[in-house]
């Protein structure tokens, strides 16, 4: 953060006050209102935080009005087109893409961490079949901290770096089987000798009784989708998570905190809901009909996976996104899926129309995911899991980020009260 002369003159109450503004790097000035409270007595108010900016951090930047999103500095287009996610992980948690051997060493040591304590898979039995896998991730993964007491101390440093390599390593075994606990089959133990996205579907759709080989293109696009959703700046859940470590939590309960807030439907739910959408579609023949709807300001519907709260003119992670939609249906074909056929006519028309090009909405990294996820085999249930394994390490290198910052303290929002003042207690024979 870059302290500059410039500074902003507030009145109140015909007293003024100087407050400092601080220019980043990348990205519109700040206004720091730290002091203000301590110098006029009065809170600032801003519902969603829409405009504050609540910490300082050098891992991720987004400009929603250009369609730019940076990882330490890098396009997410050129880490999705030209890294894997694994290596994405690295430049996010250390702040520099790593060397061959950095890398060789990174990757050997998650590989190395993700079978987990035996012990759990009691744990997923405690859960109801029907469990919504996500409601067993948040179990599970906070249940962590009672299975690794060794990487729980968040004042030793190797613990914490203990914490981060369990993590990104053992959350997709989890997701993967509280898939396979939700449909009554035998959990899969991961393998040494497959690469992080293989390995995972392998956990997912392997059977014991005979042999899975991963597809390398579904393979390429379960890393993309991993990668493309690796981290997002300060959202709900990546804020959820800062917000728990600020009271000292341990890092399996704050990353269990993260997957609480991702279950959202506001949040992580958006290609499920783009699922659920072509799905009400059902048929090519009804799209103009939907279109149309979307199309008239007097109907209240909305075409879910096409445009972004954050991203005004185009989502930059939907144009890798939609490479690997393509490639995928190509392999699995969508002749004998109407869901499929439904989102390609879809996406064909809604880019040919005038009314999306004018107001910008271009189908986002939530649509093509989400047919890619379909596609593969996976049901909606699955789809917000899948966000939150390849959002950990994101959550991870803030959380280790928000440690190391001096300034650190627990967060305390204020607030603009509107209840009743003071009164007094009435027995309650007087009432």
């Amino acid at each position: 953060m870059a302290d500059t002369s410039k500074t902003a003159k507030l009145t109140i109450g015909g007293q003024d006050f100087d407050l400092p503004i601080y220019t980043p790097t990348v990205g519109p000035d700040v206004v720091d209102i730290g002091k203000l409270y301590g110098k006029s007595g009065v809170f600032t108010y801003d519902p969603g935080f829409t405009s504050t900016a609540a910490c300082e951090s050098a891992i991720t930047f987004i400009d929603g009005d250009e369609g730019v999103l940076l990882h330490r500095g890098y396009p997410i287009g050129q880490l999705a087109e030209e890294s894997h996610y694994l290596e994405v992980c690295y430049l996010l948690l250390y702040g520099n893409l790593p060397s061959a051997a950095q890398l060789e060493e990174f990757e050997t040591t998650v590989t190395n961490h993700t079978m987990i304590h035996e012990q759990m898979h009691n744990f997923f039995r405690g859960f109801r079949r029907d469990a919504h896998p996500m409601a067993t991730m948040v179990g599970v993964v906070g249940a962590m901290s009672a299975f690794y007491h060794d990487s729980t101390d968040i004042h030793d440093e190797w613990q914490r770096e203990v914490a981060t390599f369990r993590l990104i390593a053992k959350v997709p075994t989890i997701a993967a089987m509280a898939y396979k606990y939700s449909i009554g089959q035998p959990f899969v133990y991961p393998r040494n000798d497959l690469d992080y996205a293989s390995n995972f579907l392998h956990m997912c759709f392997s059977v014991p009784a005979q042999e899975y080989v991963v597809d390398p293109i579904l393979a390429r696009a379960m890393d993309r989708i991993f990668t493309l959703h690796a981290d997002h700046e300060q959202n709900a859940s990546t804020s959820t998570v800062r917000l728990a470590s600020s009271s000292g939590a341990n890092p399996f309960a704050c990353i269990a905190a993260g997957i609480a807030c991702l279950w959202g439907p506001a949040h992580g739910g958006a290609n499920q809901a783009c699922l659920e959408m072509l799905k009400e579609i059902g048929t090519v023949d009804r799209i103009p009909e939907f279109i149309a709807r979307a199309k008239d300001k007097n109907d209240s519907y909305r075409l879910m996976g096409f445009g972004h709260r954050v991203y005004k003119n185009f989502d930059p992670r939907a144009t890798v996104m939609k490479e690997s939609a393509d490639e995928v249906l190509e392999l699995m074909g969508v002749e004998n899926n109407p869901i499929l056929q439904v989102a390609k006519e879809l996406e064909r028309q809604a880019l040919e129309d005038p009314y999306f090009a004018e107001k910008k909405l271009f189908p986002n990294v939530d649509f093509y995911s989400g047919i890619i996820l379909e596609a593969m085999g996976f049901p909606t249930s699955m789809f917000t899991p899948i966000f939150a394994l390849s959002r950990t390490v994101g959550w991870i290198s803030q959380w280790k980020e928000q440690l190391s910052d001096p300034a650190l303290k627990i967060g305390r929002p204020r607030q603009l009260y509107t209840g009743e003042t003071q009164r007094d207690y009435v027995p309650v024979e007087k009432r």
